[in-house]
Parts: C-alpha cells; structure tokens; sequence
C-alpha cells in the first residue's frame, strides 16, 4: 500500500508538470488562430483543451482505482468522476479538488464530450475562447489542490511506513 500511494503521488506531481506546457500551448494557438483566422489552428486549440482536461482525468481515474477503490460507471461515468473528486470520503480522503474547482472543470468535461463526438467545423469559437481564457486560471487554482492532495498521500505513506 506504502509503494501505492507513493507511486500516486509522484505521478500527480508528474502530470503537472506535463500539463503546464499544454497551457502555454493552448495560448499560443490561440493567438496563431487570431492572427491567421485559420480554422486548423482552432483545431489545434481543441485539441490542447482536451488534453488539458484529459491528463486531469487521467489523475482523477487514478485516485478512483487506487484511492477510493470504486468504478463509476454508465453513461455519465465522467460527469461522476469529477464530482466524486469534489467531495471528500471519510476515513479514506480529503476532497481532491475544491467545489469549485469543479465547477470550473465541469465546463471543460462538457467540452471533453464536444471534441470527441462533433466534427471540428462545428466548434463553438465563443465557447473556445472562454476556455482558452479560463486554463491558466483553472490550472493555477487546481495544481495546489492536486499538489496538496499528492503531499496528503505522501504522508499517508509516511505513516504507513512507521
């Protein structure tokens, strides 16, 4: 178990590292879009906010499987997963991420579903836009929240090991 929640926590750490990048990416496409108008770029900016919502579902899938041992399932499993990191589990863990961090989340989940099933000339520029807006708020308000919780199982591991 001790191996577990270490491995949990390097990885959340990881991940974040991976995705700040993404952010700055998303950015940068963005100004590219504005200053061609070419839609491929828009493109490029859908696809940098589906990464950027997925590598945090990733963690979120992650703590599911090997924190709170459950499996949400059916047709709204994502929209379960997310809420379940908002609320805290007694006895097992602390909420992974504040309400309103998913809040802000649950738009980008919404978005998840949009890339991944309308075709790309389809998408929504206003909507694009107020995502692209919003990442580097949402990401600097969920890193310490994910950070917090990666310490929170380093110290669980730390009390396991004693």
């Amino acid at each position: 178990m001790k191996e577990r929640l270490l491995a949990l926590a390097r990885r959340i750490r990881e991940e974040l590292t991976e995705l700040e990048p993404l952010i700055q990416r998303t950015q940068e496409a963005w100004h590219r879009a504005q200053q061609s108008s070419d839609d491929f770029y828009l493109d490029s900016v859908a696809l940098s906010l589906l990464g950027f919502y997925v590598g945090l579902e990733r963690l979120f899938a992650l703590v599911n499987s090997h924190i709170d041992r459950t499996e949400p399932g059916g047709a709204n499993w994502h929209q379960t997963l997310l809420r379940q990191m908002a609320a805290e589990i007694p006895h097992v863990r602390p909420a992974v991420i504040s309400s309103e961090s998913y809040e802000l989340l649950d738009e980008y989940r919404g978005f998840r579903h949009v890339v991944r099933n309308v075709y790309t000339f389809h998408f929504d520029p206003a909507r694009i836009k107020r995502l692209v807006e919003q990442a580097p708020v949402v990401f600097n308000r969920v890193r310490p929240e994910l950070a917090a919780f990666a310490d929170f199982l380093q110290e669980q591991a730390e009390i396991q090991g004693e």
